[in-house]
């Protein structure tokens, strides 16, 4: 991540807000034959400490921590954009990428198999919760044999959080008048919602 002070300064409990309404990010882990990644949902505890996720049973990941723990990073990355110097209406400026991210660090395990049904069914309710009012899908819907098979495939995991790093870079090394002009330019000319809320946060960084 971007190493200037000027995006490092949000505070612990704000990355960690952002990391848990995300729910989403990439854990990477160091193996003998490289590095490693995977695309995980994820659950966040409410004091930030633990992790919770699934892996299918082969991922190179799990075979990785049927040996013990492994020391991870989940990376969580937010709403992000090119940012064009034409937009800041001052002279010698270069393009520059907007971003916002936030790493938790910690040792990743392997959980008991038994705790594989409590964990799918929080994961499910916790995302199926942000689809009101669409009726809940519950894993007692499906067939119980169906599910117990599904279920053999996949391995419940956690990690502990021991680091949290976060970057908002927001354009906060600029005067806040052509930072905010940036910030206009930038909600018409991006694509969607994520762009739009990067051009909100550009106009207030969360502090």
């Amino acid at each position: 991540m971007h190493p200037n002070p000027a995006f490092r300064q949000t505070p612990s409990a704000r990355n960690l807000e952002f990391a848990r309404a995300r729910g989403f990010g990439i854990l990477a882990v160091c193996s003998p034959e490289g590095p490693l990644m995977s695309h995980i949902p994820f659950l966040l505890n409410a004091e930030g400490t633990l992790v919770e996720f699934h892996l299918v049973r082969s991922n190179p990941i799990a075979r990785l921590m049927s040996g013990g723990a492994v020391r991870a990073r989940l990376a969580i990355e937010g709403p992000h954009s090119y940012v064009s110097p034409d937009w800041y209406g001052v002279e010698d400026q270069v393009p520059t990428w907007n971003y916002v991210a936030v790493h938790l660090v910690g040792e990743v395990t392997l959980q008991p198999q038994e705790g594989m049904r409590d964990l799918l069914d929080r994961q499910s309710a916790e995302f199926e919760a942000r689809l009101l009012p669409k009726p809940e899908w519950r894993a007692d819907k499906m067939t119980p044999e169906v599910l117990e098979r599904m279920m053999r495939q996949i391995v419940p995991c956690a990690m502990r959080v021991d680091e949290i790093a976060g970057t908002w870079k927001l354009g906060q090394n600029k005067p806040e008048d052509v930072r905010l002009r940036a910030a206009d330019h930038l909600g018409p000319a991006g694509q969607g919602q994520e762009t739009d809320l990067l051009a909100d946060w550009m106009r207030a960084p969360p502090a």
